[in-house]
């Protein structure tokens, strides 16, 4: 067979070079950088040098292993509570009911606010003293006494996964309603005929239709909810005692506020690796749901 020489096409390549150009110098360089300097003791001072793994070390060697496991447990509750809070909306949010327009619109405001004022409001609820949350469990009778719910330890751990909660769960809504609005008519019309319940039309059509929609969203939350540093900054800052300090806020705290850049870059490092590791296995997930439902 006679070989044919084929030109190469460059012109997508040349529409595709700007964009990568872009793509290398934000996200590829401030990564090869950030590792570079995680094996440096780089402070304020203008001299530094290599240390090898000495940051990783230390870090380990420190309260480092319970932050990530606080990290780890705060991202948990959070992401579950925004998916089962969701997945519930969503279906709310999909019947057939006068004024659905409306409530979606409702449902809303948490998503489009801006997330330090939303934080602010939800940090003056919480004050003891004048917030609405305390003034009100002490008209209930709940509380005999103002109660300050950022200045202990469970109260204020309990307080950021609220406020993460309120404010991830619009989105999460909104992601599985257009999930169920893709689900066709026609196979709840056949089962409601042939006599099941709405349980079990959730469960046996909605629920395996729209896992894919539910694994997806459950990755993207559980990124942002690990990377989640300003609402923990605004409300608490990390505390009281450490309370809710989660490797983001520490990686700032020993970077930022203590100048130490070199160990705060062998931080950073670690959380890429954790997500990179955790979206891998995730994704493995994704593949083998979407092969079930497929089969």
């Amino acid at each position: 067979m006679n070989s044919v020489n084929k030109k190469i096409d460059w012109f997508p390549y040349l529409l595709l070079l700007p964009a990568t150009i872009i793509t290398l110098i934000i996200v590829a360089w401030p990564l090869v950088e950030t590792i570079r300097l995680s094996f440096t003791n780089t402070s304020l001072s203008q001299t530094f040098e290599y240390v090898g793994i000495d940051n990783y070390v230390k870090m380990f060697e420190k309260k480092f292993p319970s932050v990530i496991a606080r990290t780890f447990y705060w991202m948990a509750i959070s992401v579950s509570l925004k998916m089962i809070l969701g997945i519930i909306g969503a279906v709310l949010l999909n019947a057939a009911v006068p004024g659905r327009t409306l409530f979606r619109v409702l449902i809303m405001p948490p998503w489009v606010v801006p997330i330090a004022i939303g934080v602010f409001i939800w940090g003056w609820m919480y004050n003891g003293q004048f917030g609405m949350i305390s003034g009100l469990a002490q008209r209930l009778g709940i509380l005999s006494g103002p109660f300050e719910f950022l200045a202990y330890r469970n109260s204020a751990f309990m307080s950021t996964i609220v406020t993460d909660v309120w404010i991830g769960t619009p989105m999460v809504t909104v992601y599985l309603l257009a999930a169920m609005q893709s689900i066709s008519p026609d196979l709840h019309e056949a089962a409601w005929t042939d006599g099941a319940s709405r349980l079990y039309r959730f469960r046996r059509i909605t629920m395996p239709l729209i896992m894919p929609a539910v694994a997806t969203m459950s990755l993207l939350s559980a990124i942002w909810t690990f990377n989640s540093f300003d609402i923990i900054w605004i409300l608490t800052e990390g505390g009281p005692r450490n309370a809710t300090t989660t490797m983001i806020i520490d990686t700032y705290k020993t970077a930022i506020s203590r100048f130490r850049y070199g160990e705060g870059s062998a931080r950073a490092v670690m959380i890429v690796l954790f997500l990179s590791i955790f979206s891998a296995f995730y994704f493995l997930m994704v593949s083998k749901i979407a092969k079930k439902s497929t089969a």
